[in-house]
């Protein structure tokens, strides 16, 4: 008999948690900006509630049964992914305070692009003539959004979405090796708690937290970033590095859609241009990749 794919590696499997992590990534930025744009919550709070709905949940999941249990004791504690994972949702968070969804995810998911790129290349992985065309034309993309203007972003709000691609993206390439995705993940959100608890404490900025704030904060937490996060671990084993950056093009084009029909955000020009470089610039790049030497 033909040996048997492991669960893990089916193909279907692995289409469906990539697509229901993408979905979720995208309606983090639409739940985070509304919330925001409300007034409905400040950021330093929706960080917090963000990071603790989504800790109790995943912790809650794998309590259910006695072998997450196990798995959750024997997974060891990586402290500097939970600090990744702090930076990433805090600088997310203070960028929406000032980006639009459609911007923002634009911002955050190049920046990502590139952040992994770069380590796939640092890895080993080799980029044709084609490819390098590509990462060129995604950058100026990039740059023709930050570029000096009337309809250019916030300066300080493209520079935290900025930090938090790359926060994000150095977490998903430490989560690419690992065994247990959910326990991992949970982990990380309850190590990261606590940080965000105390800077929100530290904050010089007024706190101000609605039930309608509450509340989206802790479904970004609990269902878009928790849950999220665990299914995007769970897929990134079958991915390499420039392969989980190109599928991640799909969520700026997700958050603009969503951000024009719930937010009533507007698609300008300069946005539009820049989506179209810098999403056709990362998917020529990574899309028709060489392989590493021996593969």
């Amino acid at each position: 008999m033909p040996p048997q794919k492991s669960q893990k590696n089916l193909p279907g499997r692995t289409a469906l948690l990539t697509g229901a992590a993408l979905l979720a990534f995208a309606g983090n930025s639409i739940l985070c900006r509304f919330a925001l744009s409300q007034e409905a919550i400040d950021p330093w709070s929706f960080t917090s509630i963000r990071l603790a709905s989504g800790a109790l949940l995943l912790l809650l999941f794998l309590r259910a049964n006695t072998r997450n249990a196990t798995r959750l004791r024997s997974t060891s504690w990586k402290p500097l992914a939970a600090v990744t994972l702090f930076t990433y949702v805090l600088a997310f968070s203070l960028a929406y305070v000032s980006l639009d969804a459609s911007t923002g995810s634009l911002l955050l998911f190049g920046t990502v692009q590139i952040t992994m790129v770069i380590a796939g290349l640092h890895s080993g992985e080799r980029l044709a003539p084609l490819n390098v065309a590509g990462m060129l034309t995604a950058a100026s993309g990039v740059a023709w959004l930050l570029w000096p203007g009337v309809s250019a972003p916030n300066p300080i709000g493209a520079a935290l979405m900025v930090t938090a691609g790359i926060a994000w993206g150095s977490y998903s390439l430490m989560g690419r090796g690992g065994s247990q995705p959910i326990a991992t993940t949970a982990h990380n959100f309850a190590l990261a708690t606590p940080m965000a608890i105390l800077a929100m404490t530290c904050s010089s900025q007024q706190l101000s937290i609605t039930t309608s704030g509450a509340w989206l904060a802790i479904a970004s937490g609990a269902l878009t970033s928790g849950l999220g996060y665990a299914l995007w671990y769970m897929a990134l084993p079958s991915h390499s590095a420039t392969k989980a950056a190109a599928l991640q093009l799909s969520v700026p084009i997700i958050a603009a859609v969503g951000g024009v029909a719930f937010l009533d955000e507007a698609a300008s020009t300069r946005l539009l241009t820049a989506s179209s470089l810098t999403i056709g610039g990362v998917a020529a790049a990574t899309l028709t990749r060489k392989q590493k030497t021996g593969d």
